[in-house]
């Protein structure tokens, strides 16, 4: 069996599996079978020398292999900060506005991957299998491939793929699409972006179909699919204390956990409950949203913005709102353990996860695992939220509707134990069944069959459903011509 090599902006603690999320204990799974590597960037910031520096601390965990680099200031601040979440994330996420395309990040960006393929280079064995993940990466096939790697290669994006036209404005899009075309295989979460991202390269670099749903690009030849990432249902649900004496909750909880982010609807949500209240006054002193918003890159004036609109927000509701003993907005902007988590997701009725675009989401797919089956609570999920297209019980909203959102609410609230016994039955034999181990293996499966020109496993979900959405796609457009 080939040895894995994974490669990620940020090496996860190996030693501490249960600290972290479903596909850390997925990946390291993986690992230790498969006597694998894991490299990339340790967290630590350098000096201006280390740019230069190109061996790597390597240290032995268990059966896997670790091996990290550090970044310098300068490289953490152009491709971290910069071309990595000042450009690409708001792109991927429809946030032109936001894209600091004139700030120069690119070249730093492109020395990283360099940087970090040569440090790579002689660490790969000619039977590996290299799996790179996420957008801050996404040259680093091309760079393998100069230092003559000729291993098959795949690559996976954690967020959303953009609509083509979107893709089009980031000035090095054709420099994109190149690292892209240098994989195997990529990988996206949902059916919608293996559709976008095919619309791109044959809108954008002439990319071309080929019989067998490959496509050609810049002489290179890359099957596109998507493998939607799970959780370990078990391993999360398991980190709930399990001797407990629960007093009854005096309100009704609704529940969010997001990243403090501009993507994750966040003020939505806040003015979403505000109308619920005015439009339901029966409820007020009855129920509570309680929000947990970790920080994220503070130092990004975007995520000041969004930091102070939401504390005005919060404070404007309950002010309007509340009461001496009810505070309708519990608004928490720190970490929170994950055993803490899971329990309140147990004990609270909705689970409002109204991300305004994102590319999984598997806080959707945590709230429903947490739940008690003999009576669970409703799932409130964004249709813009890649988890929507395999969470399709869950009560489907648009976050920017913040009239549907508030009775989406009083829906969830009024439902029937029958109906939520159902929805949560399909939802979460959903999430088992697609779970973070099956993604693993159905991405490695699908990248080593691709080699051996096998076709994708039908798990990967194939490639020939994007290619019937860009054949819709093409005739409403014959249409609309014609129309005109």
């Amino acid at each position: 069996m080939s040895r894995i090599v994974l490669v990620s902006n940020r090496v996860a603690d190996l030693s501490k599996p249960g600290q972290a999320g479903g596909v850390v204990i997925a990946i390291a799974d993986v690992l230790s079978k498969r006597h694998g590597l894991w490299f990339g960037w340790n967290g630590k910031i350098g000096e201006k020398s280390e740019e230069l520096r190109t061996t790597p601390n390597i240290a032995e965990v268990g059966s896997a292999t670790v091996a990290t680099l550090p970044l310098s200031r300068r490289e953490y601040r152009d491709y971290y900060l910069g071309y990595s979440n000042d450009v690409l994330w708001p792109v991927f996420h429809s946030r032109l506005d936001l894209a600091q395309f004139e700030a120069g990040y690119y070249q730093r960006y492109l020395e990283v991957s360099r940087r970090f393929a040569r440090a790579l280079r002689p660490l790969v064995k000619p039977d590996d299998i290299i799996w790179v993940h996420d957008y801050h990466m996404i040259p680093l096939g091309l760079e393998l491939r100069k230092l003559g790697v000729e291993n098959p290669i795949g690559f996976f994006l954690h967020i959303p793929v953009p609509p083509g036209q979107i893709f089009l404005a980031i000035p090095e899009h054709r420099e994109l699409a190149r690292g892209l075309a240098a994989y195997d295989l990529v990988g996206v979460q949902t059916r919608v972006d293996v559709a976008n991202l095919i619309d791109f390269l044959q809108d954008g670099v002439f990319g071309r179909i080929l019989q067998d749903g490959r496509i050609r690009v810049f002489d290179r030849e890359m099957s596109i699919a998507a493998f939607p990432v799970g959780i370990d249902v078990d391993s999360f649900i398991g980190s709930r204390p399990k001797v407990r004496r629960e007093p009854p909750p005096a309100f009704t909880r609704l529940i969010g956990v997001d990243r403090l982010d501009y993507t994750k609807g966040l003020p939505q949500k806040f003015r979403a409950f505000g109308r619920f209240l005015e439009k339901n006054p029966e409820y007020r002193r009855k129920v509570i949203l309680s929000q947990f918003a970790p920080p994220t890159r503070e130092s990004v004036l975007a995520y000041v913005d969004i930091r102070h609109e939401l504390e005005t927000l919060s404070g404007t509701i309950n002010g309007k709102f509340g009461e001496l003993d009810w505070v309708p907005i519990q608004y928490i902007h720190r970490s929170t353990p994950r055993e803490m988590l899971v329990d309140v997701f147990h004990q609270s009725r909705i689970g409002v996860v109204t991300p305004l675009r994102d590319g999984m989401n598997l806080v959707a797919k945590e709230y429903v695992a947490a739940q008690d089956p003999a009576d669970p609570g409703v799932l409130m999920l964004s249709r813009f939220a890649g988890a929507a297209e395999q969470m399709k019980q869950a009560l489907i909203v648009n976050p920017y509707d913040v009239d549907e959102m508030a009775d989406t609410i009083k829906i969830a609230l009024e439902m029937d134990l029958k109906e939520r016994r159902e929805r949560h039955r399909a939802l979460l034999g959903g999430i088992r069944t697609h779970d973070a181990f099956a993604w693993c293996r159905s991405f490695l499966t699908s990248l080593e069959n691709i080699r051996s020109r096998k076709p994708i496993p039908q798990s990967g979900e194939p490639f020939e459903a994007a290619r019937k959405a860009l054949e819709a796609k093409s005739l409403l457009s014959a249409v609309h011509t014609r129309l005109e």
